[in-house]
């Protein structure tokens, strides 16, 4: 199951943020990372089976204040089936029968 996880970090400058990142991304199971938020003070983790404590605890650890905001499932959009392409589906095809004439003759030994 994929979740995402918001983790509110202390990053000061764009070195925080970039060690941040790369904290993140080494993590089991990570997707993708990114920095969103006004501040640019929230890390998004997006991943399969990542541990969202594990993670607070590293970013905690490498840049002193981290806090686990939220950690919630993604679900996946379903994909629409694809729809035939009018070129090659369904093509008339013409057949053309010619007749002989034979058939319609009384002395016709084939029929």
């Amino acid at each position: 199951m994929k979740q995402k996880i918001i983790v509110k970090v202390q990053m000061n400058c764009d070195k925080c943020r970039t060690k941040a990142m790369k904290i993140a991304a080494v993590e089991e199971g990570v997707i993708s990372v990114a920095i969103e938020g006004a501040e640019k003070d929230r890390v998004v983790v997006i991943g399969d089976g990542v541990d969202s404590a594990s993670l607070t605890c590293c970013l905690r650890k490498k840049l002193g204040y981290a806090t686990l905001v939220s950690v919630e499932e993604v679900k996946e959009k379903p994909k629409p089936d694809p729809k035939p392409d009018p070129k090659n589906c369904c093509q008339s095809q013409q057949v053309f029968i010619a007749s002989m004439g034979y058939a319609d003759e009384p002395n016709c030994s084939i029929m």
